[in-house]
């Protein structure tokens, strides 16, 4: 987790300047989530999602844990105030929007009939944080 006294605010708003981030912290809001569900509901390739996962644990807002073959990646809230802050406010402001709503209802449907989506066959299902 990010430290109050270390905390880059300018790191945390370029993390949060790409869409592709912005929809990955969107499917980990409130979970922990396989990497594989984000290949599979982005429709990005593992390497670029996996760019993307490191820019955000960079910021120190998205931690990591190995489990067997799979990565599964959750938010951590900064301790440092403003940050959370900004964060907070960033995933309120994501809730409303219809490409985030439509990643949450594809979320949902692979967790559901993961068996449908060939990258999914085996994976653990995203758990609640």
């Amino acid at each position: 987790m990010a430290k109050a006294k270390n905390f880059d605010v300018v790191k945390l708003f370029a993390a949060l300047a790409d869409p592709t981030r912005l929809r990955l912290l969107n499917l980990m809001d409130g979970r922990e989530v396989c990497v594989c569900y984000f290949v599979e509901i982005l429709q990005q390739g593992q390497p670029k999602i996996s760019r993307h996962l490191a820019y955000l644990r960079g910021a120190g807002i998205v931690s990591a844990r190995r489990e067997g073959k799979w990565m599964h990646y959750r938010i951590e809230r900064p301790e440092d105030a403003r940050g959370a802050a900004i964060l907070d406010a960033a995933l309120a402001a994501l809730k409303g929007d219809r490409e985030m709503v439509a990643d949450l209802g594809r979320l949902s449907k692979a967790c559901c009939a993961p068996e449908k989506f060939v990258m999914l066959v085996g994976a653990p299902v995203p758990v609640e944080a």
